[in-house]
């Protein structure tokens, strides 16, 4: 199958490493583009609950696919978010065509993009840390309960239904949340003069343009890859929501590309030396654990002054 060249794709809260993810729908969403440039806009590692126990071999493979991408020539940018907090520390670290950081600007056919997580926004991320992290759990509990309540709505015959969306449409603090957040960004990115401001964080695909008296600017959120199943894409100076369930992807299941490589040697393939991905991956936590990140607005880099 020949797969579809583009400008730029972004992708967000992808939550590897919990039960909610989607891992196989992405992979064969990934393996049926050819982007110029790949954004990885924030929580695509759930380092938040990351365990031992449960990192199935899917949820690796979109690690193998995505390093396997920058690999073949793609610009892969790993935007950070609050789920993958402790990659800040390693902001600005490049690795051949593979880049950390905490906020990205690109222009666009003349137009300046500003994209970043969106967590600072979350006041419940800044000051009770430990409340957002239970929020996690239980929100991860309820994707597990829904996806049950789905297979018994598919053996009789029905549609899915998405608990989560209806909690959110209901609770009206909840709908006051996502307006707030989305106001928020658009009047920052229109302050600092951006034309658009590209998001994740609240799992909610979005392309809508904002006003006001200082002028306009193009507001996109990716959604996520536990309940929408979203990405955004960039082509012919034009922005879409792709959403997988409209889409019909079978064919890209089978990666053959990836079948045979192991981590090392796709991590070798950008770096041009040895990796030990265990190793590197207890480093990580075991700095996370001795060095809690309690990084603000301004240190994150999202303040522009």
């Amino acid at each position: 199958m020949k797969k579809r060249k583009i400008e730029l794709a972004v992708i967000s809260d992808v939550h590897l490493g919990t039960y909610g993810c989607h891992a196989d729908e992405l992979i064969a969403y990934l393996n049926s583009i050819q982007p110029k440039k790949l954004i990885l806009n924030g929580d695509i590692i759930d380092i938040w609950q990351f365990s031992k126990r449960y990192f199935p071999p899917s949820h690796l493979k979109v690690l193998r696919k995505i390093i396997g991408m920058a690999s073949r020539g793609t610009e892969v940018y790993y935007i950070t978010g609050n789920h993958d907090e402790m990659l800040r520390k390693f902001s600005d670290t490049s690795m051949g065509n593979f880049k950390i950081s905490n906020k990205l600007v690109l222009n666009l056919d003349g137009k300046k993009a500003w994209i970043f997580h969106g967590d600072v926004f979350d006041v419940s991320i800044q000051n009770a840390k430990w409340l957002a992290k239970l929020g996690g759990y239980g929100y991860d509990l309820l994707i597990v309960i829904n996806s049950f309540v789905n297979w018994w709505l598919v053996k009789m015959g029905r549609e899915k239904y998405s608990l989560s969306k209806r909690i959110k449409n209901s609770v009206k603090s909840a709908v006051k949340y996502i307006n707030n957040f989305e106001k928020t960004a658009a009047d920052l990115a229109i302050e600092n003069g951006y034309d658009y401001v590209i998001c994740g964080h609240i799992h909610q695909p979005k392309k809508e343009i904002y006003e006001n008296k200082n002028g306009s600017c193009t507001y996109l959120n990716s959604g996520d890859w536990v309940e929408n199943l979203t990405a955004l894409e960039y082509s012919f100076k034009r922005w879409k929501i792709y959403h997988y369930n409209h889409d019909r992807l079978s064919p890209f299941f089978v990666d053959e590309d990836l079948k045979e490589m192991d981590m090392n040697e796709l991590i070798a393939s950008i770096t041009d030396k040895e990796v030990d991905v265990e190793d590197v991956t207890e480093d990580y936590l075991d700095d996370a654990e001795e060095t809690p990140n309690t990084k603000t607005l301004d240190n994150q880099g999202l303040s522009q002054d």
